[in-house]
C-alpha cells in the first residue's frame, strides 16, 4: 500500500502513465515494507476500534497483522509476550520485513529503530507484576500476542498506558490470541463478551464496534456510544472494542502449504482451539479441576431468570472486599437456583455497607446469610445483621472441614475444601435424578467455578482432598474469584446454617421453605443432599 502523502505528490507530477505505474511500484516497494492481506486482515488494520481482538485460528496472520502495524501505523509500539523466550520467532519475523538486522539493539528490553524513525519494542509479562515496568512508558500500539496467556490484570494495566503525544497519532491496543485453553485465559470471554459469549442478549457481529467504560464499581459497562457518559458524579469516556476473527483460509502464504493437516493432526482440545478457532468450547478441563466444565455449562443453560418463583428463599452469602481493589459478591438461592451475582468495588465496601444493603433489599422468607470472614473483612456485616436479628453463619475456610465425600467417604483438609467439593457432587450430572443446580450465565462465574484444582500429592499420600489455597488461585487469575467462591459458601454452608437454625428452633418457618416440597427439583435437591 503506498504512503497517502507519496500518493498525494506523485498525483502532482508531470508523468505519463506508464511513467506513474512504474513510480508508483517503486515508491510502494521503498516505502512499505508489509501490506496486509486482503480480507479480515485488512479490515483489522483499518478498523476505528480502541481495543481489537484479532484472532482465532492458527495461520491467520496474527503475528504479522501486530508487526506490519508498527512498521507502517504506529511510531511508538509495544510487543508483549507472556514468556520472554516466546519473542524469539516474532524478532526473526521482524527481521524479515524490516530487510535487516539495522537499527536492532538485542538487550533486554530488545528494541528495533526502523530508518523511518518508528521504535517497535519487545517485552514479556510472565509473573504477575512484571507489567509495572512499563508504568508511564508511552506506546501509541499495544499488541499482545497471544493474549490469553497473560493475565486479564497485565492485560488491563498496561491499557492503561496507551498514549501519544502527538495529536494526529491514533493509539490502539491489538489482542491477537487463539482461544484459551485453560481456565486462567477464560477472561477474554467476559472482556469480549457480545462476540464470544453465546449467552450474550444483543450479541455483536464481527467488526462491529461495541462502547464500554469502566464504572464508578471498578466493574466494564457496556454504554450506547461514543459520548461521555456521568456515573456517580464522574464523567467517563467510553472505548470501543471489537472482535475480528483470523482464519487460515484468509493467509494466502500458509493456505497453500499443508499446515491444514498439521492443525487436524492436534488432540482436542487444542485442535478446537487453534484450528476451529472456537473460544466458547477449546478449552480443556485441568486434569485435578474440582468441578468440569461440562457440568457448569449445564447448569447454566438449566438457569431462567423467573427460575426462582417455585421456591421460598433458601441463604444468601456474602464475600465482603473491606474497600480493596477487589469485588464484593453477595448472591441468593431459592432451593438449586441461584441468582444473579450483584458486585460492588471500591467505595462503599468499606465494612461491607452496600452488600448488606443489597442483603437487606432482597432478602425473603427468613433466609439466613453467609459471611465470608477468611479475609478479616466480614465482622462489620456480621454486625450490622446482629443488630437486626438477621441469622447468619461465619464462614472461614481455613476452619476444619467436616463429613466425607459421596462415593469415595474421603475426608476434607478443611471447609473450604468441603465447600468446593459440595459443589461439584451437587452439579454431578450422574447423581440419581440428575442435578438440580441452575447458575446464572455469567463468563467470570463460570471461569472461576471451573479454576481451582485439588492437590493429587495430599490426597495421594494422607487421603485427604485438599483445594488449593486461595492464595495460590489468585496469583494464577490475576484476581480474587469471588463470584465462585460466594456461590459455593451459598450451597455448601447456606445447607448447614438451615440446618442450625431449624434445629435450634429459631425460625422454624424456614423448614417450610419450599413452595413445592414433594415433587420437582428442589424436591430432588433435598433428597439428594440427605444422601
Amino acid at each position: 500500500m503506498l504512503n497517502p502523502d507519496l500518493a498525494k505528490r506523485l498525483a502532482g507530477l508531470n508523468l505519463s502513465e506508464a511513467e506513474q505505474v512504474e513510480m508508483k511500484r517503486f515508491l510502494t516497494e521503498e516505502s512499505a515494507k508489509w501490506t496486509p492481506n486482503a480480507g479480515p486482515q485488512q479490515l483489522a488494520v483499518y478498523n476505528p476500534a480502541d481495543i481489537l481482538l484479532w484472532g482465532g485460528q492458527a495461520g491467520g496472520g496474527k503475528t504479522d497483522l501486530l508487526l506490519g502495524l508498527a512498521f507502517t501505523q504506529h511510531q511508538r509500539s509495544l510487543i508483549l509476550r507472556r514468556k520472554y523466550a516466546d519473542l524469539s520467532s516474532i524478532i526473526e519475523r521482524t527481521f524479515e520485513i524490516n530487510g535487516s538486522r539495522k537499527g536492532f539493539n538485542g538487550s533486554p528490553p530488545p528494541k528495533l529503530r526502523t530508518m523511518d524513525g518508528r521504535l517497535i519494542q519487545f517485552a514479556g509479562n510472565q509473573f504477575e507484576g512484571d507489567e509495572q515496568d512499563w508504568a508511564g512508558r508511552p506506546f501509541d500500539l499495544k499488541g499482545i500476542d497471544e493474549a490469553t496467556q497473560l493475565l486479564e490484570s497485565q492485560v488491563r494495566f498496561h491499557l492503561g498506558w496507551i498514549r501519544s503525544a502527538d495529536i494526529k497519532q491514533r493509539c490502539r491496543a491489538v489482542l491477537a490470541s487463539n482461544p484459551p485453553i485453560s481456565a486462567d485465559g477464560d477472561w477474554i470471554i467476559g472482556f469480549f463478551r457480545p462476540w464470544l459469549d453465546l449467552t450474550h442478549p444483543n450479541p455483536a457481529k464481527q467488526g462491529e464496534l461495541r462502547w464500554f467504560i469502566t464504572n464508578e464499581d471498578g466493574r466494564d459497562e457496556e454504554v450506547p456510544g461514543p459520548e461521555p457518559i456521568e456515573r456517580g458524579g464522574e464523567v467517563y469516556r467510553p472505548k470501543s472494542r471489537t472482535f475480528i476473527p483470523a482464519k487460515l483460509s484468509d493467509n494466502p502464504y500458509l493456505v497453500r502449504t499443508d499446515y491444514q493437516s498439521t492443525l487436524d493432526a492436534l488432540p482436542e482440545p487444542i485442535r478446537s482451539a487453534v484450528r476451529d478457532g472456537n473460544f466458547m468450547a477449546a478449552r480443556a478441563d485441568d486434569q485435578w479441576q474440582v468441578i468440569p466444565m461440562a457440568w457448569v455449562l449445564a447448569a447454566q443453560a438449566r438457569w431462567t431468570p423467573d427460575g426462582h418463583k417455585s421456591f421460598a428463599m433458601t441463604a444468601m452469602a456474602l464475600d465482603p472486599a473491606g474497600g480493596g481493589k477487589d469485588v464484593e459478591e453477595v448472591c441468593w438461592r431459592h432451593g438449586g437456583w441461584f441468582s444473579e451475582i450483584v458486585s460492588h468495588q471500591g467505595k462503599g465496601t468499606e465494612g461491607s455497607g452496600q452488600a448488606v444493603v443489597e442483603i437487606f433489599l432482597h432478602r425473603e422468607d427468613g433466609a439466613p446469610v453467609v459471611i465470608d470472614v477468611g479475609g478479616g473483612y466480614g465482622g462489620a456485616a456480621c454486625m450490622r445483621l446482629n443488630d437486626n436479628e438477621v441469622p447468619h453463619v461465619k464462614f472461614n475456610g481455613s476452619h476444619a472441614g467436616s463429613g466425607r465425600a459421596v462415593g469415595t467417604s474421603q475426608p476434607f483438609e478443611n471447609r473450604r475444601a468441603e465447600a468446593w467439593w459440595r459443589m461439584r457432587e451437587a452439579l454431578d450430572p450422574n447423581q440419581k435424578g440428575g442435578s438440580v443446580i441452575a447458575l446464572p450465565p455469567c463468563p467470570e462465574l463460570r471461569a472461576d467455578l471451573t479454576a481451582p484444582r485439588y492437590l493429587p500429592k495430599v490426597l495421594q499420600e494422607r487421603g485427604v482432598i485438599q483445594v488449593e489455597p486461595k492464595e495460590d488461585l489468585r496469583r494464577r487469575l490475576g484476581r480474587s474469584p469471588g463470584k465462585g467462591d460466594v456461590v459455593v459458601m451459598c450451597l455448601s454452608a447456606g445447607a448447614s446454617v438451615i440446618k442450625k437454625v431449624v434445629l435450634e428452633g429459631g425460625h422454624g418457618e424456614l423448614v417450610k421453605f419450599a413452595r413445592s416440597r414433594s415433587t420437582g427439583p428442589l424436591a430432588r435437591y433435598r433428597s439428594h443432599r440427605r444422601a
